[in-house]
């Protein structure tokens, strides 16, 4: 409350709806709570919080402009139809103007990389005749990690290696038996696997698998970072056996159709008898 007494000075300088804008905001900014921790994935978008939307039930005019930051430099500015952003997040910031007028300033964050990582802080600008304010109003601390990834296929199965961001820059494997790193694929460059075929999406497919495919992928940035880590396992195809065949038996005819033969043995006997009477 001691900042919104010294506010009280300075409020005789400005409009009523900027007066009330600023002491508003600066009186709940006061009491906020420490950083709010946000984890999310390489390549993925994270959303950022920030809202006054308690403040603007209170003021019937939305107010002012937002204005995002790391204790570094300026990230991202939005007041109305204008914007900036810094050149490292070009492309990558933005705070929906629909819900701004909600009281929603959260800052969506695309396509997060390592380099994002650290605190940023949201601000309230409020421009008056003779005074610009700026309110801060929520802390974040954004947390970044890398894919993790199993997948079990078989022999012959094609294996997806998703490379989840345009500025992953390589692939590595380590298979079979072997200790080593072996390179697979370099952005920009030829493909050092045979096998390995690009999609139209991006990301990569290696055709065929064998068992000596089995082991660790990782998929890599320009600064050597892991994107994803990927563990694969192949399992020996079950072998299809042949169901035995049966030759079915030709069932004798009934009915009509039928007709019984004597066998040699009655005709034999049946020509003794015919010698004998003779």
């Amino acid at each position: 409350m001691a900042m919104c007494g010294k506010l009280h000075l300075c409020l005789f300088r400005c409009s009523p709806i900027l007066n009330l804008c600023l002491l508003v905001v600066s009186c709940v900014a006061s009491s906020s709570p420490g950083p709010v921790p946000i984890f999310s994935t390489v390549g993925s978008q994270a959303v950022l919080p920030c809202s006054w939307k308690s403040d603007l039930n209170v003021i019937n005019n939305p107010i002012c402009h937002i204005q995002w930051q790391t204790p570094a430099s300026t990230v991202f500015e939005q007041r109305g139809a204008q914007r900036w952003e810094a050149s490292e997040f070009e492309g990558r910031l933005v705070v929906p103007e629909d819900k701004l007028d909600q009281g929603d300033c959260s800052l969506i964050l695309k396509d997060v990389q390592y380099g994002d990582v650290g605190l940023y802080e949201s601000y309230v600008v409020v421009d008056g005749p003779r005074m610009k304010q700026r309110i801060f109003i929520q802390s974040v601390r954004l947390l970044v990690h890398d894919h993790k990834l199993k997948q079990s296929l078989s022999l012959g199965d094609d294996l997806i290696l998703k490379l989840h961001t345009p500025k992953s820059a390589r692939v590595v494997a380590q298979r079979g038996n072997t200790s080593s790193w072996e390179e697979m694929w370099v952005r920009g460059e030829e493909r050092l696997e045979e096998r390995l075929e690009e999609q139209e999406g991006g990301d990569l497919v290696l055709r065929g698998l064998r068992r000596e495919d089995e082991g660790t992928y990782r998929v890599l940035d320009a600064q050597g970072l892991a994107v994803s880590t990927l563990k694969v396992t192949v399992n020996e195809v079950p072998k299809i056996h042949e169901a035995p065949k049966i030759i079915a038996r030709q069932a004798d005819p009934v009915g009509e159709g039928r007709v019984n033969r004597p066998s040699s043995l009655g005709i034999a006997l049946l020509l003794s008898c015919l010698i004998v009477l003779l």
